[in-house]
């Protein structure tokens, strides 16, 4: 079972050792250069997206801002480079950019044979599709012989074919890197569906879509897409900073520190908030850093209170970081369409029924659902349902629910007393 490192277990070891970081050549680099040079997307709502002032907002533009605040005391020493998903890799291993924080999948080739280092999960994501509502089209399965629109060079085309195999659906693939002619393709008819994650999905519709009720994310989720910002190998410091400045605001989450209240909490008799703010030193010599690193990353980062750090980041794939994504669709659709005379509703989240004691409970979104599991009232084998499954499941064995019981234990194996 997975445990969680706090920054308060962490500084105590760190301050044992008594040594600060050794230097890196890309962290030396990035100190001499004055800024942080960070790879995002082309135009993600609620992840990385530039506002009607041109300024990149989102969760991942969040990320690097918090380590620009952590590096220089300033969010703004930041450059930002957009980067399709064909690009992204080999500009992080070009030295082209120091840190890609683009809504890439973690994954074991990735992390070896692509030489990455994933600092932690920002979103968990899954896999979806979406359609025009006029095709009819309830769930996935009803896609064959379908024109599915895909981006190469992602997990989703691979995700794409290892669905279609799986459930025996054929289906005819329409491949293009560029994500405003993907989406173009789609809207104009070319593809009867697009494919990508949910939350990418849920953006595109929001934003992009002349009318968003023309158009529904199919029920079905293919994939765990845990979703997160990846350095080079070889710079053990460099993806140190960037994997404890994460951290960092998750423990200020847990600790209740916020963009607000940042100053006022140094005064904090917790002494785990005083190491984490640099009140007690020796964390940010660890790092090679100004002591106030993690308190200018929460007080700076997103600099306004909805930003990452004033919501709170949860567990990556926290209730906070979800409503951030959730707002951030929703301003893009209203500052990117002007002629819409408000914005478009968000897309409902997906909603289940839980059997309890033999009857019939909710529906319950999966926050919800998250919260029954950690107070033991919705287990692995609850039987669960909602729209488009076609019966009652063990909730273990939803895909969509699974990261739920990751740190639940399984039941203890029957004893044998014979």
């Amino acid at each position: 079972m997975m445990r969680k490192i706090t920054i308060a277990a962490a500084a105590a070891a760190l301050m044992m050792a008594g040594n600060a970081a050794q230097a890196g050549p890309t962290f030396d680099a990035i100190k001499q250069r004055g800024e942080v040079i960070c790879g995002v997307s082309t135009g993600v709502a609620g992840f990385s997206i530039t506002d009607s002032q041109g300024k990149w907002t989102g969760i991942d533009a969040d990320v690097c801002k918090a380590v620009a605040a952590a590096m220089f005391g300033n969010p703004d020493k930041v450059k930002f480079v957009p980067l399709s998903a064909q690009q992204r890799f080999t500009a992080l291993q070009s030295g082209e950019v120091d840190i890609l924080s683009r809504n890439t999948t973690i994954t074991l080739q990735r992390d070896t044979a692509l030489g990455l280092n994933f600092t932690g999960v920002t979103y968990y994501d899954g896999q979806g599709f979406m359609v025009s509502k006029k095709s009819g089209v309830k769930n996935a399965k009803e896609l064959a012989g379908a024109t599915v629109c895909v981006q190469p060079g992602t997990t989703t085309e691979l995700n794409l074919a290892d669905w279609g195999r799986t459930n025996k659906v054929q289906y005819k693939p329409v491949v293009i890197e560029k994500l405003d002619e993907i989406e173009a393709a789609f809207f104009s008819g070319r593809c009867d569906a697009y494919t990508t994650d949910a939350s990418g999905l849920a953006g595109t519709r929001a934003t992009k879509a002349q009318n968003p009720d023309d158009y529904i994310i199919l029920p079905e989720i293919i994939s765990k897409e845990p979703l997160g910002p990846a350095v080079r190998h070889g710079d053990d410091q460099w993806a140190d900073v960037v994997r404890w400045v994460f951290n960092a605001l998750i423990e200020a989450e847990e600790k209740g520190i916020t963009t607000a209240n940042v100053e006022e909490m140094k005064k904090s008799d917790d002494p785990g908030i005083k190491r984490i703010l640099g009140v007690t030193p020796g964390m940010g010599k660890a790092l090679g850093l100004d002591e106030a690193w993690a308190a200018n990353a929460i007080k700076d980062a997103a600099q306004n209170p909805s930003g990452m750090a004033g919501m709170g980041v949860g567990m990556g794939m926290g209730v906070a970081m979800g409503q951030q994504v959730a707002n951030a669709m929703g301003q893009a659709a209203h500052t990117q369409s002007p002629n819409i005379g408000t914005p478009p509703p968000m897309p409902t989240p997906p909603a289940y029924f839980v059997g309890v004691n033999g009857k019939q409970a909710g529906p319950f979104d999966v926050p919800t659902i998250q919260a029954m599991v950690g107070q033991g009232q919705v287990s692995r084998d609850t039987l669960v349902w909602k729209h488009g499954m076609s019966g009652w499941s063990k909730a273990g064995e939803v895909m969509e629910l699974q990261p739920l019981f990751a740190s639940v234990p399984p039941p203890l194996p029957t004893q044998n007393n014979a």
